[in-house]
């Protein structure tokens, strides 16, 4: 491991607690890192902070030891309901990662409590859990911290307990608003007092942050830290011990190119990043069966319980393969990370970076390769520009098995591998529509055939994006997928049951009249209104060279005619009728009896 030092802690300017130093010699931390040296000083005078350095670069500990030391230097102990500092971040896996982190460090100080809050748990017994052992430290992520801040009627006055709060630390600040938590942050900042210390720490600097900056923290000290060399004058933003790699191939070979790298290094520690939860379950299934010998394991941010468990799982693995979304993206720190593949590149350019510091991090080396398809290539250049990221080009390896026969028996003995398949196939067009690139990755240059392939469908499933097309270059199985059965036989039954329950209904409705739903009174009104304006528009248009009088004596002539039609008189009335309109006697003759119909 190469050392990023900025000096041993001894030498700051504000001296560490004996007890932190030790925790640190613990952890194996003998030196600084340029962020952790440029923060922690700033933190210690009571100075706001918005720090921005590249992914992987320490920034856990730039805020940890600052509010241990802030915490133990205040002249009124903290109770046990009183909350001294309050960690946010994006995703529960970083809020378990910083609770480890502090957990070392909390040890040594038995007077300070530390809780966690995120989601997946029941909030009632996390509200239990304060009660009985209290938080001095809260490290939550927003949507649950926001929820528990309303819990007043449980017992929990959380609002009263954070008027003690010295520090708030807002961790992968770009990411909590990427994320859509600008809301919930705005309503836990509301409940804060406003005499605190605030520190925001991102590996990129957005608009977003930079508003956030303004609202939540007062005369603010920016701290950018930039790599050294080369990295300093190009202000790269991955690490600099990183390896970064790209390969160009066609949709229809990239999955046997991914298949050949994994076989090719089983011994080592891989996270796989697709750009859908659809597609981290069907690659995930199918990388189990082709990848024999490695343990592999699937996480994105539709999983509710298991993520939390399978993440900690994976942490302690030596080798393995981690299937991903970007829900593991930021912040996360994963020990000895050999290699991070982005089978999809990822919607935004930041998101790129952040992928790609889950290796290579503090020092240590890593590589990271993304595929891409050949129209794709300029986004290449992009990065370079952009986001200040140079890659290497890997060609694509020679004479690799094609699986993709492979994928479809396996679609074809089992229905859920089948539906996986159409569910990422669709989840995958539809991200790649709502790509922030959209230059480069446009939905009309992509070759559906191709891909389709790729993800060995059966046939193309029907959805908006490709209706009107034909795909020559895609031959679907002669086969009606309708029979697929699902290997779980339970599955197959309901399936069954259901299909029953279906034909029964249909034959049951064959012949009866369509019913037609009644429309809303609103639309229903709406629509009269039109319809009378538009006969109120059309009779001016007609009737635009009659005079007012003669008008009234049309209508008066309309209404002989709808009594005529409905036999209230008869024929020799009617014509007595308009023989006695005088001067109308001529107009009726010019327009006709039909005209008169028209008006009815």
């Amino acid at each position: 491991m190469e050392h990023v030092t900025e000096g041993s802690w001894e030498s700051l300017p504000v001296p560490l607690h004996p007890q932190v130093l030790g925790a640190l010699r613990e952890l194996g931390f003998p030196y600084m890192t340029p962020v952790q040296s440029a923060t922690i000083p700033l933190f210690m005078r009571n100075k706001d902070v918005a720090a921005e350095a590249v992914t992987g670069s320490g920034k856990t500990l730039a805020f940890v030891i600052p509010i241990l030391e802030i915490l133990l230097r205040r002249e009124e102990k903290l109770k046990k309901s009183q909350v001294g500092a309050i960690i946010i971040t994006p995703t529960r896996e970083l809020a378990i990662q910083i609770d480890e982190v502090l957990s070392h460090f909390t040890k040594h100080f038995p007077e300070f409590s530390q809780i966690l809050w995120i989601g997946g748990r029941n909030p009632g017994e996390d509200v239990e859990r304060f009660k009985q052992q209290g938080g001095n430290i809260i490290v939550a992520t927003p949507g649950r911290l926001e929820d528990l801040f309303r819990r007043k009627a449980e017992g929990l006055d959380l609002a009263s307990c954070v008027r003690s709060l010295d520090v708030l630390v807002l961790d992968e600040a770009d990411r909590l608003l990427d994320m859509g938590f600008e809301a919930s942050i705005n309503t836990i900042l509301e409940f804060l007092p406003k005499q605190r210390r605030t520190g925001l720490f991102s590996a990129t600097q957005t608009q977003e942050v930079e508003n956030l900056v303004r609202a939540g923290l007062r005369n603010p000290v920016r701290v950018s830290v930039k790599e050294k060399g080369v990295a300093a004058s190009s202000a790269q933003k991955t690490p600099s011990r990183l390896e970064n790699y790209y390969m160009v191939c066609k949709a229809d070979e990239k999955f046997n190119q991914l298949v050949h790298f994994l076989r090719n290094h089983k011994q080592e520690k891989h996270l796989v990043f697709f750009s859908t939860c659809a597609c981290v379950e069907y690659y995930g299934k199918t990388l189990e069966v082709l990848v024999k010998g490695v343990k592999i394991m699937c996480i994105h941010g539709k999983m509710k319980y298991k993520r939390n468990k399978i993440f900690m799982e994976f942490r302690k693995l030596q080798s393995g393969i981690l299937v991903c979304t970007d829900v593991m993206a930021r912040g996360i720190d994963i020990p000895e990370v050999n290699w991070v593949l982005q089978y999809d590149p990822p919607s935004n350019a930041s998101a790129f970076v952040h992928r790609c510091g889950r290796t290579a991090r503090i020092g240590h080396g890593g590589s990271a390769l993304v595929f891409l398809l050949p129209m794709e290539e300029s986004y290449i250049n992009f990065l370079a520009i952009n986001q200040k990221c140079p890659l290497q080009e890997m060609k694509p390896q020679r004479n690799t098995a094609d699986l993709l026969p492979k994928l479809k028996s396996m679609a074809l003995a089992d229905r859920a591998v089948f539906e996986k398949g159409m569910k990422a196939f669709v989840s995958y067009v539809q991200a790649y529509a709502k790509h922030e690139c959209n230059l480069i990755f446009r939905l009309k240059d992509l070759d559906f055939a191709s891909l389709a392939r790729g993800f060995a469908l059966l046939r193309m499933p029907k959805m908006p994006e490709l209706r009107g097309k034909q795909f020559p270059d895609f031959v679907p199985v002669d086969v009606n997928t309708d029979t697929i059965p699902f290997k779980d036989k339970i599955r197959e039954k309901q399936r069954q049951k259901l299909l029953e329950q279906q034909r029964r209904e249909k034959t049951e409705n064959e012949g009866r009249r369509k019913f037609i739903k009644n429309k809303a009174w609103s639309k229903q009104k709406a629509k009269k209104e039109k319809k009378k304006k538009m006969n109120e528009k059309r009779k001016r248009e007609e009737g635009s060279d009659i005079e007012d009088e003669d008008m009234e004596e049309l209508l008066n002539d309309t209404r002989l005619l709808k009594k005529l039609k409905k036999g209230k008189i008869t024929e020799e009335e009617f014509e007595k009728g308009l023989l006695t309109t005088g001067k109308r006697t001529i107009k009726t003759v010019d327009l006709g009896i039909s005209d008169l119909e028209d008006g009815c």
